[in-house]
């Protein structure tokens, strides 16, 4: 049986909070059918209005909660890369909800007469109920909806539309926090009154009580505080497009496995001017950024970590000339759970990765190497453009040639050596379990899952590294 659980559980997760929020607000729905005055074309409207806005502030809620690297939601939703990509569409679905809301909302104010009459009236009706809350608070909380939908749809574009440079992109991401507030207090203000009764007030409070909490986070700048090392960069090589940047961390790190990766930030030096061509501007600027970590633990005796760096960028082609031996650096980590373990020894383990993907790779390598009584038999395929210009693939030689049960194969394009499901050689072995793990490319992993699911009808595991900032 094929397992590819990466998508389904996030799909599952997303139909699952939906249907709960659509569920709850139903039964205060059906709960008022008794008293609702009005006609069936009001109905639809409020129904519609009050349902879209609910089910875009729940998952906003959602989403800032994701946004602060929460760990204890690493095992249950398969790492940190998972909870981003749920964040993501999070996101996504909640904006496409809010336009639901607003557009119904505009049609409310500006489209049949009727409805807007019917309107007028459940305002009137909203203020006999709130006797507390002034009408300017209310009109106020009101007003604040429309230009917080605008400002979080520019940021929606903004964030797929990949060739916005990602330095400007994350400073502008950190106004979501306060983009959020001033939805949630749009939210409560305007709520129904009758919703602080029922099990949909109740959600609708716990919601934005922890969408409120995650904020506070984000903007009191104590997301990932605890997990924050501080180090040095002793090494810093230039291979092509590729920098490998060694740092040495203090004690205080917490040991990672191989497959997890880091959030790198660089300082400036004390007690020197900014880095020439960089600046301590331009390094506050850009922030900190996610790297997987290329080596085996740091408790190996020095203290160090490895990051392989390919040139993707403007930040990342000006590290090997900008960042010198002795810059510190602050490291936040670890994360992920892309453990190369194996679930079971009957199982055949298959390493696929393509291009920079090799690097969560090179540290489980390097850590069968450490403890080679538990170096277990695997097959490594490694794609690359071109294998004679390739700065891995001697280091890949090297590494496996001393690790007697892993066999290592290379696919060069520029040799018409192109990875398919068949190259896995999956056949030899027809009647044993397999599992696959794989880092690269996006369009070559669902080419290589598409080819997958046709061809192969035994039992199958395919992990998939599936990290993404944006």
């Amino acid at each position: 049986m094929n397992n590819f659980a990466g998508d389904k559980l996030m799909k599952t997760i997303l139909f699952g909070f939906l249907s709960l929020v659509s569920c709850v607000w139903y039964m205060a729905l059906s709960s008022s059918n008794s008293s609702a005055q009005g006609t069936l074309l009001r109905s639809i409207w409020q129904d519609t209005l009050t349902l879209g806005g609910l089910l875009s502030i729940a998952l906003m809620s959602l989403c800032m909660l994701l946004s602060i690297r929460p760990v204890w939601l690493e095992k249950p939703l398969g790492g940190l890369d998972r909870i981003y990509r749920l964040h993501k569409w999070s996101g996504i679905l909640a904006v496409g909800f809010g336009v639901i809301h607003w557009l119904v909302s505009d049609l409310g104010e500006e489209g049949d007469d009727e409805i807007a009459d019917e309107m007028e009236e459940s305002e009137h009706k909203l203020a006999m109920v709130h006797e507390s809350i002034s009408s300017g608070l209310r009109d106020f909380g009101g007003d604040l909806g429309e230009p917080g939908f605008y400002l979080v749809l520019i940021m929606l574009a903004v964030t797929l539309w990949k060739f916005f440079p990602y330095k400007f992109w994350r400073q502008l991401h950190r106004v979501m926090p306060i983009i959020y507030l001033l939805l949630a207090f749009h939210a409560v203000i305007l709520a129904p009154p009758g919703y602080w009764t029922q099990a949909v007030g109740m959600l609708l409070a716990g919601c934005i009580t922890v969408g409120v909490v995650a904020s506070i986070v984000s903007l009191t700048g104590a997301i990932g505080r605890r997990r924050q090392v501080d180090g040095t960069v002793v090494s810093v090589i230039k291979n092509g497009n590729v920098t490998e940047l060694t740092c040495r961390l203090d004690g205080n790190w917490k040991n990672h496995r191989p497959g997890q990766f880091a959030f790198i930030t660089f300082k400036q030096r004390e007690g020197t001017h900014a880095v020439p061509g960089f600046g301590n501007l331009f390094l506050r600027f850009e922030g900190a950024h996610p790297f997987t970590i290329a080596s085996a633990s740091a408790n190996r005796g020095d203290g160090t970590i490895t990051f392989c760096i390919k040139d993707l960028g403007d930040f990342t082609r000006k590290i090997a000339q900008q960042i010198q031996v002795g810059q510190p650096v602050r490291v936040e980590g670890p994360y992920g759970r892309f453990q190369m373990d194996r679930h079971s020894q009957r199982r055949r383990q298959i390493w696929v990765a393509g291009g920079i993907g090799i690097t969560p790779f090179l540290a489980g390598l390097e850590s069968r190497h450490l403890n080679p009584a538990e170096a277990s038999e695997l097959d490594l395929h490694y794609c690359t453009r071109d294998r004679d210009s390739d700065c891995f693939v001697n280091r890949l030689q090297v590494l496996c040639g001393a690790l007697p049960g892993v066999r290592l194969f290379i696919h060069s394009t520029k040799h018409g050596e192109v990875l398919t499901a068949q190259s896995l050689k999956l056949a030899d072995d027809p009647g044993r379990k397999v599992e696959v793990w794989f880092c690269g490319p996006l369009g070559l992993a669902n080419s290589l899952k598409s080819e997958l699911k046709k061809k192969w009808n035994g039992g199958l595991r395919f992990h998939q590294e599936a990290f993404e900032m944006r």
